[in-house]
């Protein structure tokens, strides 16, 4: 028999075991002695025999795996965590079941019940950016469902471990100002759709040296990628007086605006100074190598994920919910410059 369908059953008329004995013998009861368990993982292996793993969770109510809810899966940064992730969770002998909401509430919430459905023993989400409603993702944790959001934010009563994207904008911009800039521009759609974390952490930086916020000089590009960067900046150098230096979201958006620099005749950073946010990898090797607010991917995923396992080992009602934050440094590399 070589299909995938062969069943206990299958196992005992080929080694001449009883079915009880056959299952103690997979599950390495010392029950059972050591040759006869070699014997008949031998005959399961042969069969390929494969554990009904929906039959296991029904006594042990686990199944061993888990749901992540990516918000974009065409950004490079969700896509690098979304690996390290299934590679950290395989290591601790779960598997991963992936979804994406498109940056939409319906699509997330849609994912959610999928994975309920699907009995995962809990979940990694990144929120939808386009709506910061988190009424059902607060309603999931009160029902006792362990849940881990990969963002950064107030304490909604529901775990978080994100990046502190305020403290990381904040010093990106506090470095274009010790370079001596005082126009300051920022490419970020994020406080349009609600998430005010990195705007304010540029507004905060322009007070700290008694700049005024210039409406003229914020531009939320119309998506996540590097055309939208692009005509991004096209709006930005068209004010009146234009900056001398931007901040730009994340590093996939500021590949639109190095380009749109190129192609306009403008040197970075002697014309325009640019700082990203992410410190992709790629971010290293554009034509003026990109300065960016920097963090490490894989602390993000082992603490999300710790935090997850625990929620899950908990029996009865889950321990109180946590936000915790991991605080970025700046990658400083070309495209910054130096002092004007």
């Amino acid at each position: 028999m070589g299909n995938s369908g062969a069943r206990l059953a299958d196992i005992a008329a080929r080694t001449g075991y009883s079915k009880n004995t056959v299952s103690l013998a997979l599950r390495d009861s010392p029950r059972i002695p050591e040759a006869t368990r070699d014997l008949i993982r031998t005959a399961a292996r042969e069969l390929n025999y494969l554990p009904n793993h929906v039959a296991k969770s029904l006594t042990s109510r686990e199944t061993k795996t888990i749901g992540l809810v990516l918000a974009d899966i065409t950004n490079p940064i969700l896509t690098e965590t979304s690996r390290m992730i299934e590679k950290e969770l395989a290591k601790l002998g779960y598997g991963t079941l992936f979804a994406t909401s498109n940056n939409t509430r319906r699509e997330e919430v849609a994912a959610i019940e999928m994975f309920r459905s699907r009995q995962v023993d809990g979940m990694l989400i990144y929120p939808a950016r386009g709506d910061r409603n988190f009424e059902h993702l607060i309603k999931l944790r009160r029902a006792n469902f362990p849940v881990v959001l990969l963002t950064c934010g107030e304490d909604i009563g529901v775990d978080m471990v994100g990046v502190d994207e305020k403290v990381g904008v904040y010093k990106a911009v506090r470095h274009f100002i010790d370079l001596g800039h005082r126009r300051i521009g920022t490419l970020d759609s994020n406080a349009s759709e609600g998430n005010h974390e990195k705007f304010d952490g540029y507004v905060q930086a322009l007070a700290s040296a008694g700049i005024a916020f210039d409406p003229e000089l914020q531009v939320s590009p119309a998506g996540y990628g590097p055309a939208a960067g692009y005509w991004a900046m096209d709006t930005l150098m068209a004010a009146a007086n234009r900056p001398t230096a931007v901040f730009v979201a994340n590093d996939y958006i500021a590949v639109g605006a190095v380009r749109w620099c190129q192609k306009h005749g403008l040197r970075v950073p002697d014309d325009v100074a640019l700082i990203g946010f992410d410190n992709l990898e790629m971010s290293e090797f554009l034509s003026a190598p990109l300065s960016s607010v920097s963090y490490e991917i894989d602390i993000l995923t082992r603490l999300a994920i710790e935090r997850l396992l625990k929620l899950i080992a908990a029996s009865g009602k889950l321990p109180s919910p946590r936000v915790t934050m991991i605080e970025p440094e700046l990658a400083i590399r070309d495209s910054s410059g130096s002092a004007l």
